[in-house]
């Protein structure tokens, strides 16, 4: 039982990515920001997109990425055209089918892979092949609305092609790839045995997509053999560190965080478990954000440990730890991620960008760490915050971004690096996930507001956003790979929970004490009739078709249903009213300046 109420966090992290559809109620924004102006915002975030997407097309195109104030381009990554390739699913998102189309077909006839150049295992991984899977399906599916009749799957190939190429870095000891590989000629023999945690460990999702789209396993092995041998090496405390030898398996920078080096790594196993169904991603996700939790989270904010000792190494707010309190919305756990976030943006409003670096002891912009490089993960956690609670205040803070960027990052051609966020002195420099994420979470949270209609919030498919925004679907093909209907569509459930109930059983004993340590409670109301099974557990031959949350073992109770003008107060005595759908409240104290009315959000099931 103490296993069970400490997984439902996450087990309930489905109920609240399936559940969250396009239809949420809500009466009234924020005031000062109504409908109009969400749909304004939504507006002119599209047009920073295509001012920064077109000057790279006129200017950089093809290299990689566009130097904004110059207007030239640059190859960063690798010489093949890497900000087109990322921004393919926003050119969706926006539905610019033409573009999108004509973006889709150059690369099919253009873009290859046998080039003499050595490129980093992670950053291709999350921007390359990500970027051309998710377009891949997008382009081939007619129920995206986007279907381009003249395309054979030729990103899909061209995906293949390139894992293929990656999957040498892949062959040491460890099982943990090396950071960087020659797309030619494999793994130089002088090349660093060191990489990052996150490097290793960020790999699933796009391995894992590919080998259910080619029906060949060794994509998804070997990433998940990545994995393996990361965690297997945690601290007794089941912290990792931030860089390991991929040979030897020791450890050769000890500091534990939630940011650099490690941030995406937790992302992933969580992900990796919604998406696939494999249950020891879950398993690990619960010890690995239980550890960090316990000794990382010094409420709102979170340091870097020694992964051994626990002693404070860094008392430090880096930029990228910013896409935690998204990953807590889909873990869940909402009240810390509430806080966290509001600590995070005191940043942003206090100097108009985050810095890489902040300094909590001197509440100080870090030595060195001064500049904004565009990044996307405050925008990120915004939005899927809004997404679960509807409370206007993520709407301000997205105005206020917008408003930073508009003023502080814009130049000729696009949008520039802020270099010191002190003086908002520019860098001729564009990443290309601006485009792929930055935009696209501002663009979906006043989507969002003004009424969604995108294929995220209203298309065939529920999503996984990729660490680099790139939109994955939970179709049978990848979700559901592993089970044997005798149609496509069909789907029954298991009735014999017999060995469920086993599993769940052992792991608890397994991991007895060590499961969830948080803190503070969880913001996520579970319905008592939801019930979860292994993934792999849910189909059996041919059945009739079920509703999506049936196919993943989800039910909720719908006996009546909540005015959607009842009063707030009441809303919030009463956080488990019943209805048709899973409740999404705050217990958080520090919302008092906010308004209550955002606190719950109400999907139809």
């Amino acid at each position: 039982m103490e296993f069970l109420k400490s997984s439902t966090p996450f087990l309930s992290s489905l109920c609240l990515l399936l559940i969250l559809s396009p239809h949420l109620l809500v009466e009234t924004l924020a005031e000062g920001v109504t409908y109009e102006e969400a749909r304004r915002l939504r507006e002119e975030v599209r047009g920073m997109f295509y001012h920064a997407f077109d000057g790279y097309m006129e200017h950089a195109f093809p290299h990689d990425e566009l130097r904004p104030l110059s207007c030239a381009g640059e190859d960063t990554i690798g010489s093949y055209a890497l900000t087109l390739i990322d921004s393919l699913d926003t050119l969706a998102l926006l539905g610019d089918y033409k573009r999108f189309s004509e973006s889709v077909n150059w690369i099919g006839k253009n873009l290859h892979f046998e080039i003499n150049k050595t490129v980093s295992v992670f950053e291709t991984t999350i921007r390359i092949l990500g970027g051309l899977l998710s377009a891949h399906l997008i382009a081939s599916d007619y129920a995206t609305g986007m279907r381009i009749p003249s395309y054979n799957n030729e990103l899909l190939h061209l995906s293949e092609d390139l894992a293929r190429r990656l999957l040498p870095a892949f062959d040491t000891p460890t099982g943990i790839p090396f950071g960087s590989v020659n797309l030619l000629h494999g793994v130089d023999e002088h090349e660093s045995k060191i990489t990052s945690t996150a490097g290793g460990g960020t790999l699933t999702l796009e391995f894992g997509v590919l080998s259910r789209l080619t029906n060949d396993s060794i994509f998804e092995q070997v990433t998940k053999n990545a994995v393996l041998g990361l965690w297997a090496r945690r601290s007794k405390l089941n912290l990792v560190g931030a860089h390991i030898n991929v040979f030897s398996g020791e450890w050769t920078q000890k500091d534990a965080g939630i940011g650099t080096s490690i941030d995406s790594f937790y992302e992933y196993l969580l992900k990796a478990y919604i998406l696939f169904g494999d249950d020891e991603y879950i398993y690990i996700f619960q010890e690995a954000y239980g550890a960090a939790m316990y000794y990382l989270f010094n409420d709102p904010w979170y340091v870097e440990v020694n992964m051994d000792s626990a002693a404070i190494v860094w008392p430090l707010f880096n930029s990228l730890q910013a896409f935690w309190p998204g990953l807590q919305v889909l873990a869940g756990d909402l009240d810390p991620a509430i806080r966290t976030h509001s600590a995070f943006f005191s940043v942003w409003k206090r100097y108009g960008f985050t810095p890489e670096g902040f300094n909590l002891a001197t509440l100080s912009v870090q030595h060195g760490q001064k500049s904004y490089p565009l990044r996307p993960e405050l925008m990120e956690s915004t939005y899927w915050l809004y997404k679960a609670t509807r409370d206007p205040r993520y709407l301000y803070a997205g105005r206020d971004m917008v408003a930073s960027l508009q003023y502080g990052a814009k130049c000729p051609c696009g949008y520039c690096h802020i270099s010191d966020v002190e003086s908002h002195k520019q860098d001729d420099h564009m990443e290309s996930f601006f485009l792929a994420e930055t935009v696209k979470y501002l663009w979906l949270l006043f989507d969002l507001a003004a009424g969604p209609d995108n294929l995220v919030e209203g298309g065939p498919y529920k999503y996984i956003f990729s660490t680099e925004g790139h939109l994955l679907p939970a179709t049978p093909q990848i979700s559901l790979v592993r089970e044997h209907c005798s149609y496509l569509g069909s789907f029954c459930s298991a009735t014999d929970q017999t060995r469920f109930a086993s599993l769940v059983k052992s792991a608890g004993e397994s991991n007895s004490s060590k499961v969830f340590r948080v803190r503070s409670s969880t913001s996520l109301y579970s319905s008592p009739h939801f019930n979860s099974a292994p993934v792999s557990e849910l189909l059996k031959g041919r059945c009739p078709g079920l509703t999506y949350e049936q196919r993943y073992g989800l039910s909720f109770t719908a006996p009546g249903d909540v005015n959607s003008n009842q009063d707030t107060s009441r809303q919030s005595q009463n956080p488990k009213a019943e209805t048709g759908a899973a409740v999404v409240h705050s217990n958080s104290q520090d919302t008092d300046n906010y308004s209550s009315a955002g606190a719950q959000a109400l999907a139809e099931s």
